[in-house]
């Protein structure tokens, strides 16, 4: 089967679960063209030959807040520079590949060839959730207009797919047709790697907006190992317990399984990682990303970790003296593998496409 899969480029996640599903489908014999925005087409590109760059959407952040307005204005002005680009990559596509099906991680491009040459199109990421799933007052309270809006733009992006597959680690009511939850997918070097808890606190925050999270993290007495917030360094800077390091997907991945907690965002990707090695997580969600809001209270509903809205000493006190109940509750959490969310995709592509 010729398949047209498209990554949106706006946060990684979208990237490495679509490097599991991209690198299966080439498994199983299938001839796939990647277009990509953004961080993603660099990240598919070492990994994926014939990867096409494409204008993508973006987001504006400031004081660790999504800017609504600058956001609009950012994406208005690459729309005007970048459609026409779009649309003279998909007519080259159409006319060199013909695919006989679409796969789109939030990528609204690939969707857009495939309705308009009346192509069956499969929806694979985590976003979809807030739409097609029902989601009660305690996770929504206060937030009613976030999500409101957040729904409103998720039900836009990909309207009229045939199927929505939806990776999750927690599982709301479905309450539109056409969906499917599935475990999430993870990357092979997170499956591959074994938890071994230590004492570090890892730390995946940047300094935009978090100027007092040293201070914090300092007068939690933790050794913590801080990513992302000194982007300037290319070795290990030692600040009394606090250990900043330039990024390493390996480093990274090792001080992830043998954490004690992590302080992140609300990134899906990596709380549905510390779920997968067992290490209780304090979710940080962006101010205004009701997605990251979303997945942080469930995470702490399902006791998993905590969520807080500041990284402050007292939050990082409060998530550190329950770690042995998130551990507790982590032990009793599913760990399917990626072969569940895989086999769902190769149904309904086998469906699709008789």
């Amino acid at each position: 089967m010729r398949i047209l899969y498209g990554v949106v480029g706006e946060g990684m996640g979208h990237a490495t679960r679509s490097r599991v599903v991209i690198e299966h489908l080439l498994a199983r014999g299938h001839d796939l063209r990647v277009v990509a925005s953004g961080r993603a087409r660099a990240y598919l590109a070492e990994r994926v030959e014939s990867v096409g760059d494409i204008w993508g959407l973006t987001m504006a952040y400031s004081e660790n807040e999504v800017r609504r307005w600058q956001t609009l204005a950012r994406n208005l002005s690459g729309a005007v520079s970048g459609w026409p680009q779009n649309v003279r990559e998909y007519f080259r596509i159409v006319e060199a590949f013909a695919p006989d099906a679409v796969v789109s991680d939030f990528e609204s491009f690939a969707w857009l060839f495939g309705r308009r040459h009346r192509l069956p199109v499969i929806s694979v990421d985590n976003i979809q959730i807030i739409d097609r799933c029902r989601h009660d007052d305690a996770i929504t309270a206060g937030h009613q207009a976030d999500f409101e809006l957040a729904r409103a733009l998720v039900r836009w992006k990909l309207p009229g797919c045939r199927h929505y597959v939806v990776t999750t680690f927690f599982r709301p009511h479905v309450r539109r047709p056409r969906t499917t939850l599935v475990p999430s997918l993870l990357r092979p070097e997170v499956l591959a790697a074994a938890p071994e808890p230590g004492d570090h606190l890892l730390v995946y925050q940047t300094a935009e907006g978090n100027e007092g999270l040293p201070g914090a993290l300092a007068a939690s007495g933790l050794e913590c190992r801080v990513y992302g917030f000194r982007r300037d360094l290319d070795a290990d800077l030692r600040d009394g317990r606090i250990l900043y390091r330039p990024f390493s997907e390996a480093a990274f991945i090792d001080d992830l399984r043998t954490a004690r907690g992590v302080l992140t965002g609300g990134g899906y990707t990596l709380l549905s990682e510390c779920v997968h090695l067992g290490v209780p997580a304090l979710s940080i969600p962006l101010a205004g990303q009701f997605e990251q809001l979303l997945n942080a209270r469930y995470l702490e509903r399902l006791g998993y970790g905590m969520y807080a809205p500041h990284a402050t000493a007292a939050a990082i006190a409060a998530f550190a003296e329950r770690i042995p109940d998130h551990r507790a509750a982590l032990a009793e959490a599913e760990r399917p593998g990626n072969g569940a969310a895989l086999a769902v995709v190769d149904e309904q592509l086998a469906a699709a496409v008789p």
